[in-house]
């Protein structure tokens, strides 16, 4: 049924009990697996700048080799519970995206059959204010998606 599996994660505990579930089924189902991880574009505020020139060039290019450390950390991270498992993933960093695009654009660019990801489950002001990135993927989505909580 499911052959391509993609699963977000982000370093949380509950990312990686969403990975255990999609390694699960790829054991049983023969699947293949992608671990993406998504990091947002790096924006520096700077209240007043409009008295002042700033040349943040060199801040962005450290705070994007920073998040793609990060990422590197995080897929690492994701091939050991998955080798742990007698699985080989392959990882993805999708960079400069909000997360829920970020996730979909690398579902459909791999072509997965199903996204598993983890959700808090908030609601009320913690998901007005937070958001929810499971929300949007499952509202915008193609392919099935498992959210674990």
């Amino acid at each position: 049924m499911f052959s391509n599996i993609i699963c977000a994660i982000d370093g949380s505990e509950l990312s990686i009990k969403a990975l255990r579930y999609a390694v699960e089924l790829a054991v049983k189902t023969g699947s293949r697996i992608t671990a993406v991880t998504v990091t947002e574009t790096s924006v520096v505020l700077a209240p007043g700048s409009e008295m002042m020139m700033v040349d943040t060039t060199s801040l962005i290019t450290d705070l994007d080799a920073a998040k793609a450390e990060s990422a590197k950390g995080i897929l690492a991270e994701a091939t050991a519970v998955a080798e742990a498992s007698g699985i080989a993933i392959r990882g993805m960093h999708v960079t400069n995206s909000p997360a829920a695009e970020g996730i979909l654009k690398a579902a459909t660019e791999i072509g997965a059959n199903l996204v598993v990801m983890g959700s808090h489950g908030r609601r009320g002001l913690g998901r007005l204010l937070l958001g929810s990135q499971a929300s949007e993927v499952l509202a915008h989505a193609q392919v099935p998606v498992l959210v674990v909580k």
